[in-house]
């Protein structure tokens, strides 16, 4: 009966180990994506995304159109108005909604218009779906950004 007991222990002990490492690998959009143009598909910049005290900020680190690398983002709002494209912050506020990241806000520093934001990590954290919206998510457009690491 006691050998019974104490198996039983080691084996609940070691359930909970191993389940350790699956809850520190929880699909977040924390990373280095690559985005893609809607217009024809390419790659078109890196973007990293960062956790900072629970708000995901994502910036432009690389733009991949070497000619587009010194590109200022003449249309944005605010302080962000003629900054350069690299380093410009165009991610903020999102925050985990369940196994949606949300509640944020996206640039397009194409147009300067800024989106409420959505992030989906899909296919185990190798992709994520970008959704940007005005007002109801119906009414936006999805970008599936590849991670790189």
């Amino acid at each position: 009966m006691r050998a019974r007991r104490a198996l039983l222990g080691a084996v609940l002990a070691l359930g909970a180990l191993l389940a350790l490492p699956l809850r520190a690998q929880e699909l977040t959009p924390a990373g280095l994506w690559q985005s893609i143009s809607d217009d024809d598909g390419k790659p078109k910049a890196y973007v990293r995304i960062r956790e900072v005290q629970g708000e995901f900020v994502g910036v432009i680190e690389q733009v991949i159109n070497p000619a587009k690398r010194a590109d200022r983002c003449k249309d944005c709002p605010g302080d962000r108005r003629d900054q350069p494209i690299v380093g410009l912050t165009i991610i903020t506020g999102v925050h985990r909604d369940g196994e949606q990241f949300g509640g944020g806000k996206i640039l397009d520093p194409d147009n300067g218009r800024v989106y409420s934001c959505r992030l989906t990590p899909i296919d185990g954290g190798k992709r994520l779906e970008v959704r940007g919206f005005l007002g109801l998510s119906l009414f936006g457009r999805t970008q599936t950004w590849i991670r790189q690491e």
